[in-house]
């Protein structure tokens, strides 16, 4: 069987990355002084008005992707409503941000009303639970671009910050820990990876079938394991926002361990992880094997069971692992010139991979 690859499925990261390379020289005409930070980060920063340079506004937009496909063959919506809140508080946290307020953007070809109500359901369950106001959104019925009994669903999520606390990796030094803390799946990215590999085509009978199957290391159906929602980490680092010893954090999303901690390391400085600290969740080995997915591909498109990380002193560090009592120190930073970071994944010398 020939290898299954994110590429193969009709996503190509290497070319995305490409476009918004370009892209960016563009955006950036617009910029103004109360923009903060540059593109890259986890949510645009931008001087919030009225507050003397003390205080930041950060915006953050996502969707769920295809996920969205393995709730339709099963029928279960509320889910992605929290998926969506809980990636995008994510992002803020990332940079030091607490959420203020959330918007969505729901589209279909016809509009469902118990699918609506159960996302609705789910975003504003997450929300409540986060502080963060749902004030609005748009429904969109557009019956010439989705294809029957699918629908897209999107959102924009803005925080605040003090100005001293943003955290962008700037602060990185040689010396610094890297903390892994797990995640609980699969998170909102590589449902196309995966649904290839359990070959879901998309034939509700043949799909249904398949997500009812239990795998020998679970006591649940895949359908379940494959939608359990994103993990929020702002519950657990909250408090740590604003402490000295922080450095940096990365959403582990899309490009995995390696893109995401790349988009924080600042210029001397390279992140070290050795994936052998931490064990691999069976859903990943599943998707894997199924699919015949080279260890590097897997690495490269989900989060592997890291689904957020934190950088910084190795005091701060120890003090936080403690306090959560969970979570691995995955890596180290070195002093050294590019790659940003590089993942070991195995003994062989080639079980490398680097941003």
């Amino acid at each position: 069987m020939e290898p299954l690859s994110y590429a193969r499925t009709g996503v190509d990261l290497t070319h995305a990355e490409s476009v918004k390379a370009r892209i960016a020289r563009t955006i950036e005409q617009t910029f103004t002084s109360d923009v903060l930070r540059p593109l890259g980060l986890f949510g645009g920063i931008f001087a919030a008005p009225g507050t003397a340079g003390e205080l930041a506004l950060v915006a953050t937009i996502d969707s769920v992707g295809t996920k969205i496909l393995v709730a339709n063959a099963w029928g279960a919506h509320e889910g992605i409503g929290i998926d969506l809140v809980h990636h995008s508080a994510n992002d803020l946290l990332a940079c030091g941000a607490t959420p203020l307020f959330f918007l969505d953007y729901f589209a279909a070809a016809r509009l469902d009303d118990r699918v609506l109500e159960e996302l609705v359901r789910g975003m504003t369950r997450a929300c409540r639970d986060l502080g963060c106001a749902l004030i609005g959104g748009e429904t969109a019925q557009l019956p010439g671009i989705y294809a029957p009994n699918t629908y897209d669903l999107a959102g924009c999520m803005v925080g605040i910050v003090p100005t001293q606390h943003i955290v962008d990796g700037s602060r990185i030094v040689p010396g610094d820990l890297v903390l892994g803390l797990p995640s609980n799946g699969l998170h909102t990215n590589g449902y196309s990876l995966a649904r290839a590999s359990l070959r879901l085509t998309g034939e509700p009978d043949r799909d249904r079938a398949i997500l009812e199957e239990v795998p020998s290391w679970s006591d649940r159906p895949l359908a379940e394991l494959l939608l359990v929602p994103h993990r929020c980490y702002l519950p657990l680092l909250r408090e740590a926002i604003g402490s000295h010893g922080l450095h940096g954090m990365a959403h582990i999303t899309g490009g995995g361990l390696v893109d995401n901690i790349a988009r924080i390391v600042p210029a001397g400085c390279r992140v070290e992880i050795d994936a052998r600290t931490w064990d691999i969740p069976d859903i990943f080995r599943e998707i894997q094997r199924r699919g015949a997915i080279d260890t590097s591909e897997m690495f490269r498109v989900f989060n592997m069971g890291i689904g957020f990380v934190v950088i910084g002193e190795a005091d701060f560090i120890a003090d936080l692992q403690s306090r959560l009592g969970e979570g691995w120190v995955i890596g180290q930073v070195v002093a050294a010139q590019a790659p940003r970071v590089v993942l070991r994944y195995g003994a062989e010398d080639g079980a490398v991979l680097t941003s």
